[in-house]
């Protein structure tokens, strides 16, 4: 199914917590990549911590070398050592190449205050754990925005390349147009009516073909 084709990145430092929420995941027909830390989530998506701090030696930022790994969306527990699921959250929105990624955010404690700050900063749901199979069903419509996303700039780049041979066609089209042309002029000399009709029906022919003329040479 569409659904199966989601890809999850799941980040808790509980390994329970990770086993839990990978199988949740997986009864909703998902992909699930888990990792134990913000940092590793960076690490996997291409992005290094170190590149938004000042590390001179620090590579730049080269999400290219992870673009064949698409994921749909990210879930993270808030609470963690070294990175909170908050940082990691401001770091994915911060990047240029993944922060279009919805961010769920999970959290054993229910603060109001940490809730809205993960709200006000991009994250698109904040679940208390334990979380729950109803909870996911939630992240389907935010999954389906980012694959949905993806397609259509898939599509635009496709009828972008598309665009130089239609252009190329157009030259070869006008090639065949004197001939209708010619065919025209010769109606208005005197001639049998059966001539005429027949000069006509070359015309219309012509015509129609030219459509199948286009399709062919466009798609070589």
């Amino acid at each position: 199914t569409e659904s199966s084709q989601f890809h999850v990145l799941a980040v808790d430092d509980s390994l329970f917590d990770r086993k839990m929420i990978e199988r949740l995941l997986q009864k909703s027909s998902c992909q699930v990549t888990t990792v134990d830390s913000g940092s590793k989530a960076l690490e996997f998506l291409g992005l290094r911590e170190s590149d938004d701090i000042n590390d001179p030696n620090a590579p730049s930022t080269s999400p290219q070398t992870h673009q064949e790994v698409e994921i749909n969306l990210i879930i993270t527990d808030y609470c963690m050592p070294g990175m909170t699921g908050y940082d990691l959250l401001k770091k994915v929105k911060e990047s240029a190449a993944f922060k279009s990624i919805p961010v769920v955010i999970m959290s054993s404690e229910n603060v109001p205050a940490r809730i809205s700050r993960c709200l006000e900063e991009g994250a698109e749901e904040f679940f208390l754990k334990p979380v729950k199979l109803a909870d996911l069903t939630k992240l389907k419509p935010h999954m389906m925005k980012t694959k949905l996303k993806k397609e259509s700039e898939k599509l635009a780049k496709e009828e972008n390349a598309l665009l130089i041979p239609v252009i190329e066609e157009d030259s070869s089209v006008i090639e065949i147009l004197p001939l209708s042309q010619e065919l025209e002029s010769e109606q208005h000399e005197p001639m049998l009516s059966s001539n005429k009709r027949k000069a006509m029906e070359e015309v219309i022919s012509t015509d129609r073909s030219r459509p199948k003329y286009n399709d062919i040479t466009t798609s070589v």
